[in-house]
């Protein structure tokens, strides 16, 4: 399952509250759209550390330039820059 938010002023809520949120319900995939740094957070593999925390052991960052696959249709790609389009906020 594939977790997807769109960040901008939520930022900060969506790194850490909604991401440790996620993890405890088992999303399996959870991405930001960081529309600030003009990056996609791609957070995977949801964890419970000793002091019951919950997290994510893996965390990629994919810049405007790329394309990533979606999970769970590996041969479907996204391309960024139709996400961060020239002259979108931050430029």
């Amino acid at each position: 399952m594939l977790v997807v938010e769109i960040s901008d002023s939520t930022l900060t809520y969506d790194q850490k509250t909604k991401l440790a949120l996620y993890a405890e319900a088992g999303i399996y995939d959870y991405w930001i759209v960081n529309l600030q740094a003009r990056q996609l957070e791609r957070y995977s593999q949801p964890y419970q550390n000793i002091q019951g925390e919950f997290n994510y052991l893996s965390k990629q960052i994919s810049l405007v330039n790329q394309s990533v696959s979606i999970p769970g249709f590996e041969d479907a790609f996204l391309n960024l820059s139709r996400i961060f389009p020239e002259g979108a906020v931050g430029e």
